[in-house]
């Protein structure tokens, strides 16, 4: 074998190796690492070129060593929540944004009930939506390149508070057929923007009278999300490389997850006693579903799921992602 072929054949063999492992529950992936450490990706790939026509023996050695090394770093390395995923403070702007920024005035938007702050400094942004009896709510969130939570209630139907420098978000809310719908949305800004969490920080607050129905449409993003002083009857979630910490309080008769991610973190955590059912299609991604008992192929029941009343149904499908489901 050629020498320039070792180092993508050692990947494929130890990453498609690691995950069989993984699937058998012999190996325990840091599936997070993935957004912390992907410079590591860079660091392989510079070593790869600077030596690509060095067909020394201790060349080979080193792009070996390296690559085993920053491969065993970004699957086992536990290192805690400790680091961002975007580079910090780092942003580009074109000019037009610029120049339109520096117009900007300091005006309080009444419809949304936002405190908006185009000085370009970190600031807050408030959007509420009134609580009116509604039975049933329906919110929808979309957005990249940020850091949600939602851990706590208010009185009114939905509030957020951004921690930004910049207008990124559009709000809505309407009713149709019963249901307050509530949207949350990053607008198209021109230029693209590279924040630590703490300046990308959208708080959540919803009320916990209504029957919700979550769509979470997040590209890079963390999501660190706890229903469990809620009634959520649908939740659906969309990521591309994100990380997502999801706790579910007691399931009502039925209540849906739909997870679907390409190379990101899921961690879900459900009740001891509550009911669940999961069923996976997960390609190469690795699953640890502790406490449920494998049924059939690619489906999985916690003991007293066939007798319970209230049951919670996940669906699960991903690329090359980590999906851990336990229970508290």
């Amino acid at each position: 074998m050629k020498n320039d072929k070792i180092v993508p054949g050692i990947i494929l063999v130890l990453i498609g190796g690691a995950i069989l492992l993984a699937n058998f529950g012999y190996l325990h992936f840091q599936w997070y690492n993935i957004f912390h450490l992907w410079p590591i990706f860079l660091v392989i790939g510079g070593v790869n070129l600077v030596l690509a026509n060095n067909k020394t023996l201790w060349a080979s050695a080193l792009k070996i060593t390296v690559l085993i090394v920053g491969l065993g770093l970004l699957f086992f390395g536990d290192f805690g929540d400790r680091y961002s995923f975007w580079p910090r403070h780092f942003s580009f702007h074109n000019r037009h944004y610029y120049n339109n920024r520096d117009n900007d005035n300091n005006n309080d938007n009444n419809d949304n009930g936002d405190d908006d702050d185009s000085s370009g400094q970190v600031g807050s942004h408030v959007f509420n939506q009134p609580y009116t009896n509604a039975r049933l709510a329906k919110l929808n969130i979309n957005g990249g390149a940020t850091a949600f939570y939602l851990s706590d209630t208010t009185n009114q139907l939905f509030s957020a508070n951004t921690n930004d420098n910049k207008d990124r978000y559009d709000f809505s809310g309407s009713m149709a057929d019963s249901v307050y719908t509530v949207n949350f949305k990053m607008k198209d800004h021109h230029g693209f923007h590279w924040d630590s969490d703490e300046d990308n920080r959208v708080n959540i607050l919803l009320n916990p009278n209504p029957i919700w129905s979550v769509e979470l449409d997040a590209g890079a993003a963390k999501v660190d999300f706890d229903f469990s002083k809620f009634k959520v009857k649908e939740l659906n979630v969309r990521g591309g490389a994100a990380a997502f910490d999801i706790r579910m309080g007691q399931p009502l008769a039925t209540t849906n997850i739909e997870i679907n991610t390409g190379v990101s973190g899921v961690n879900i955590k459900i009740p001891e006693n509550a009911a669940c059912s999961i069923e996976s299609n997960s390609g190469l991604s690795g699953n640890d579903f502790d406490g449920f008992t494998k049924t059939r192929d690619n489906h999985y029941e916690t003991p007293n799921f066939a007798a319970a009343k209230n049951k919670m149904y996940i669906h699960i499908s991903g690329g090359l992602s980590g999906f851990d489901v336990s229970r508290y």
